[in-house]
């Protein structure tokens, strides 16, 4: 026991030493960043600057960049600031103030070697600040914008086939908020509303995954709009409805949805009295 204390005793005060090692390091090291921050020996800062963004030290550095970008405006090296001061606020994940600076970056130095990677990040900084699809898409549109001019400013840069991919990432995610809108007014028994939000989606994104699923709802929400519909709004409300029958059945004849989308075409045939020969006449 008493050798099994003595082993406890060392292994505190160790601790202990430790401890007070790191406390010390922190206030030497403060004060002397609060000497390098109120120094106005420019180029010695600006090499402390580099060496807190080599260390990952991205708070200190930001500090340091973000008054150096105007000690060195109009100098050769105020785009070199410029890019690491974004970069400083990238490694802190600040992607709003990351996309700013590089945004000052390409407007102020048209020719800086740094201004391909700086539009690259400026859409990749917006994909990251993406939100999830249920909710507003304008910084996935804006990142998808600011991804697509890299590649037509850039189309020889190997980060093309990752911007590609991004944006099919993000086309997607607006392809699924369309879809989430449809569906929700649809729940919701708005029907006049899901058929206007559906067929938009349809016409913005023609080649998506979910075309089918949405041709099929666009078609349900169509004919029971038709169905509860006024008297003389009715008939031509359930003739959309048949128009988009057909469409459907055209274009996914072997659909899962098919057996569904035939009774409503046959429920749809019955509100309308309408005759085998009327009905070919529409399909033609």
């Amino acid at each position: 026991m008493f050798v099994e204390k003595m082993y406890l005793c060392k292994m505190i005060l160790k601790m202990k030493n430790i401890l007070w090692a790191a406390v010390l390091f922190v206030v030497f090291s403060c004060g002397d960043y609060q000497k390098i921050v109120k120094s106005t020996d420019y180029e010695f800062k600006l090499k402390k600057a580099k060496e807190y963004y080599d260390n990952k030290e991205y708070g200190r550095s930001s500090q340091l960049y973000q008054e150096l970008v105007n000690i060195y405006r109009g100098t050769s090296r105020a785009d070199q600031i410029y890019y690491y001061l974004a970069k400083s606020f990238y490694g802190e994940k600040d992607y709003v103030l990351t996309s700013h600076y590089f945004r000052q970056l390409l407007k102020e130095f048209p020719r800086s070697q740094f201004n391909e990677e700086a539009q690259y990040l400026i859409g990749y900084c917006y994909y990251l600040d993406s939100p999830n699809a249920r909710l507003d898409q304008k910084t996935s549109q804006d990142a998808i914008d600011a991804l697509q001019l890299f590649i037509n400013m850039f189309p020889g840069s190997s980060r093309v086939s990752d911007a590609t991919k991004l944006i099919d990432e993000l086309r997607e995610k607006l392809v699924y908020k369309s879809y989430l809108s449809g569906r929700l007014y649809y729940d919701l028994a708005d029907y006049r509303a899901a058929v206007i939000s559906l067929t938009n989606c349809i016409k913005e994104f023609p080649d998506s995954k979910y075309r089918e699923e949405l041709m099929f709802y666009l078609l349900k929400a169509k004919y029971l709009l038709g169905e509860n519909s006024i008297e003389e709004k009715k008939r031509e409300r359930l003739n959309s409805a048949l128009d988009e029958y057909f469409t459907f059945t055209d274009e996914y004849p072997q659909s899962k949805f098919r057996k569904e989308a035939d009774r409503f075409f046959a429920s749809t045939k019955k509100l309308m009295n309408l005759s085998e020969e009327e009905i070919n006449k529409l399909q033609k």
